[in-house]
């Protein structure tokens, strides 16, 4: 049985993401890519899907670990009654090569060691052919994949696993090597375990060491922005929004998705908090990424594309897996690739206005694109859509959607009123005027005076507290205002923001998950940027403290259980960690910044 969602700790390499059990196993692994098909699944199955366990033969042996120095390396150390050990798992920074290290070392006395490794490919379904071909070397093939493992103690074969027992005493270290390959070509070149363990170190501290300080907070926004850089694909610069698929929402339930992917919208986000914390190159990668992946017909824009810009993601079902906890069904692809949300053409317009702003240039182009983009949402604001939650039930007039799609317009008239075409200048400037009276007269429940879920609807949606964070109106309007106190009378359950009542069978799925963590820390920015200090600092310390004992956040909480939920470590939770800490910080809201006009802030970024 799979652990704890919080049990896991990530390894990372910026090509894929392994995870790590407390107990020494690797129950999720998917090589050569974050998006490739998985050789170790047990995190969705069981061990017979895979998975790669070293540990004391001791039932009884306790553990501790830690990250070391700023990085995505492990160390856990591990006390029986007969010594101490520990095992330095991590994934080299070795070119093209991508695979896992785990070294084993004594510390002091002597401690008896199991590793158990079964291989299975294609998410968990296919047997490999197992070789040895040295006294060192193990090759594990199956269809187009292959595995090389490289160890100086003897791993031998028992039913359909491989297995090793050894013994470390004090000094002794014993590595494990796993590099993927594809199987008709010869098997990666072998590794100093040793001297990659010092490279893969180097270059996460060096990493690391380039985060802004943001005050009290700074050890956390450093493991949060670590985290994202773990979950970037470095050859193209995309970033991902989890390494893991149908980590569910709900126990039990149908909530499972597919994450290992990159979000269009997450744009606006992610180029906050990178430029916040001063990695201007990841960045310029980043909004490159997006350029290059929307590039084309508006009409095509999608909601998520693969981690080099693939636009099929065709969503299927794993019948062979049971699922985390039973929670089925175990999906592969993601099908909300295919939907209508209004709000992307917002947030990439107000992504790239971001980036200017704050020196990140854009290519040429980029205007074009923006132009192209514009004239087709010219056409279709009017239209219902699936919403920033992708709803999987009836399009509606999502008020989030509308203001996102006002805000093109308007940073796009913002943008053209220095320098560009007067004409374009009117006419986006008289589109958002259009879009605002639309959406204040129909997104505004006229009992509370704040606004709606969607036009014609009383339900709220914590997307809400996105619109307050625009300059759509002042922060003291009396609509914020409401709109913030409607959140905390309804969505706040046991002090953390649900994303919207799911009673309500509005995504045409059964009821029923857990808090989701960003709108919690959108609240957060809410209270800084509404003056309760107080309230915004009190809030952040209680979602920092849910973080596991290595800093990492999935989607979701669920209060009653006090368990983490949804896929994990997720990038978005991360992401609105890093915006809030620096909004507590510079007491300003970082991610209003993202939306802000130039003039609405001051030299430093603060709110006029």
């Amino acid at each position: 049985m799979a652990s704890l969602i919080e049990d896991y700790a990530m390894l990372g390499n910026c090509r894929s993401a392994a995870l790590v059990a407390r107990n020494g196993s690797i129950d999720w692994l998917c090589l050569p890519r974050f998006d490739s098909a998985s050789c170790f699944a047990a995190l969705v199955g069981d061990e017979d899907n895979g998975r790669w366990r070293i540990a004391p033969a001791d039932p009884d042996a306790a553990c501790t670990r830690r990250y070391i120095d700023g990085s995505l390396v492990l160390e856990t150390e591990w006390r029986t009654a007969t010594g101490r050990a520990r095992v330095i798992d991590f994934m080299p920074f070795a070119g093209d090569q991508v695979g896992v290290t785990r070294i084993v070392e004594g510390i002091e006395g002597r401690v008896d060691f199991e590793a158990v490794l079964t291989i299975r490919f294609d998410y968990g379904n296919a047997v490999p052919w197992v070789s040895r071909v040295d006294e060192t070397t193990l090759t594990a093939v199956a269809g187009p994949d292959m595995l090389v493992v490289r160890s100086p103690v003897a791993v031998e074969g028992e039913g359909m696993h491989s297995v090793a027992r050894f013994v470390v005493g004090k000094g002794d270290s014993v590595p494990f090597m796993m590099a993927w390959g594809p199987s008709h070509l010869p098997p990666p070149a072998a590794l100093d375990p040793h001297a990659e363990l010092r490279d893969s170190l180097a270059f996460w501290e060096k990493w690391s060491n380039r985060c802004n300080d943001s005050g009290e907070w700074s050890d956390i926004v450093r493991r949060s922005l670590v985290v994202l850089k773990g979950l970037s694909y470095l050859p193209t610069g995309g970033i991902i929004a989890a390494p893991t698929t149908s980590l569910p929402e709900q126990l039990g339930g149908q909530r499972n998705w597919d994450y290992r992917y990159c979000w269009a919208r997450d744009a606006t986000f992610v180029l906050s908090a990178l430029v916040n914390a001063g990695y201007h190159d990841e960045a310029s990668a980043w909004r490159d990424w997006v350029r290059r992946a929307v590039a084309g017909s508006p009409d095509q824009l999608q909601v998520l594309y693969g981690v080099a810009g693939e636009r099929r993601l065709e969503e299927y079902e794993v019948p062979w897996l049971a699922g985390y906890e039973g929670a089925k069904p175990v999906r592969i692809g993601n099908a909300a690739s295919a939907q209508f949300q209004l709000d992307i053409f917002g947030e990439l317009v107000g992504a790239f206005a971001h980036a200017i702003r704050h020196g990140v240039a854009l290519q040429p182009e980029a205007d074009g694109v923006q132009a192209v983009f514009l004239e087709h949402l010219a056409g279709i604001w009017r239209q219902p859509d699936e919403g920033i939650w992708e709803i999987r039930g009836e399009p509606r007039h999502f008020v989030h959607s509308k203001v996102m799609a006002w805000l093109a317009f308007q940073r796009a008239a913002e943008q053209d009123r220095h320098g560009h075409d007067p004409g374009f200048t009117r006419r986006w400037r008289a589109i958002a005027d259009e879009i605002k009276a639309d959406i204040l007269a129909k997104g505004v429940d006229p009992a509370r005076g704040c606004f709606t879920q969607s036009y014609g609807s009383t339900e709220l949606d914590a997307s809400l507290l996105l619109v307050t964070l625009t300059d759509f109106l002042p922060p003291d309007d009396p609509r914020i205002v409401a709109t913030v106190r409607a959140i905390e009378e309804d969505l706040l359950v046991d002090g953390f923001v649900r994303r919207y009542d799911t009673r309500s069978g509005v995504d045409g799925l059964p009821p029923g998950e857990g808090e989701f963590l960003p709108c919690s820390f959108w609240l957060v920015e809410n209270y800084v940027l509404l003056g309760r200090l107080d309230e915004a600092r009190e809030l952040f310390k209680r979602l920092i403290g849910l973080a596991n004992d290595l800093g990492l956040l999935a989607e979701e909480y669920d209060p009653r259980s006090k368990r983490q939920l949804g896929n994990f470590p997720q990038a978005f939770s991360h992401v609105a960690l890093v915006n809030a800490a620096f909004s507590l910080a510079h007491r300003y809201s970082a991610t209003a910044d993202v939306h802000a006009t130039p003039e609405a802030l001051d030299p430093q970024g603060v709110r006029a």
